[in-house]
């Protein structure tokens, strides 16, 4: 067998730019063919305990339970609905989802986040219609997360603080229907609100007490304290003044001290007489 037949014999399964190589050793074209065909890219495989899923006819991510501490690589840009709930996220890094345009559902619940970027949706602002972050560990959320997107979100069964920046993430989201949302105070929360629904505290101006409407009562009751600390000084030195007063009456009126010599001369001056 020649080489040229050789080479011919390995392209039909390989590649045809093989044939064109030059005549050569035996040896030396298995080699050629083998580095020169190209191979068509494998597409990457999921992690384990992940897989792709056509469910209702929607592309589906799922990677449920499957000890992520990371987020995975190799979701389809076509994914509709990423299941990353059950894992040991602990944050949601800025851009982290910005690869999937047509993402309408994402489930990030039963982690333990603890930390969202403020661009951690960034990309989503136009697809994502349902987002789970319930039963994590988030105590604060910036507002700039939710801004632009139009979604219902699920915030139940995090340790919240319960505070004026709470109050502007709700104002951004439509959140998931429930009975009282399932938003409860934690212990991060003012003493009086832990394991308490925030959703009917969220009209309170005292959640906002680190803000101006704070400062603006600090202020008074400085200014208070100093007014009192004035009248009961007044107050003091006018009792102080009647006390006086009162008591100058009763003091016996002193007699004028008699002079010896003029007793004397009273004397002599009667016996004379």
């Amino acid at each position: 067998m020649t080489s040229a037949s050789f080479v011919s014999y390995f392209t039909p399964g390989l590649c045809q730019s093989s044939a064109m190589l030059p005549p050569a050793g035996p040896l030396l074209s298995l080699l050629l063919v083998i580095g020169t065909c190209g191979t068509e890219p494998r597409p990457r495989v999921p992690p384990q305990g992940c897989y792709v899923a056509e469910e209702a006819g929607e592309r589906t991510f799922r990677c449920s339970q499957a000890g992520l501490s990371v987020l995975p690589t190799g979701i389809p840009n076509d994914t509709r609905k990423l299941y990353l709930d059950a894992n040991q996220l602990a944050s949601v890094p800025a851009g982290a989802f910005q690869h999937l345009p047509v993402l309408e559902e994402l489930d990030l619940s039963h982690n333990v986040l603890a930390h969202l970027s403020g661009a951690a949706f960034r990309g989503l602002e136009g697809t994502l219609r349902h987002l789970d972050l319930s039963a994590n560990r988030l105590a604060s959320v910036p507002v700039e997360a939710f801004v632009g997107l139009q979604v219902q979100v699920n915030l139940s069964a995090n340790p919240w603080r319960c505070d004026c920046a709470l109050r502007e993430v709700l104002r951004q989201v439509r959140l998931t229907p429930g009975p009282g949302t399932g938003i409860v105070c934690g212990p991060g929360a003012r003493p009086d609100l832990v394991g308490q629904e925030f959703l009917p505290l969220a009209g309170e101006e005292e959640l906002c007490g680190a803000g101006r409407a704070g400062a603006q009562r600090s202020t008074d009751v400085a200014l208070l304290v100093t007014m009192g600390g004035w009248l009961v000084l007044v107050g003091a030195y006018l009792a102080h003044y009647v006390w006086q007063n009162r008591e100058g009456p009763r003091c016996p009126l002193k007699r004028a001290p008699v002079l010896p010599g003029r007793s004397e001369d009273s004397s002599t001056l009667s016996t004379v007489v």
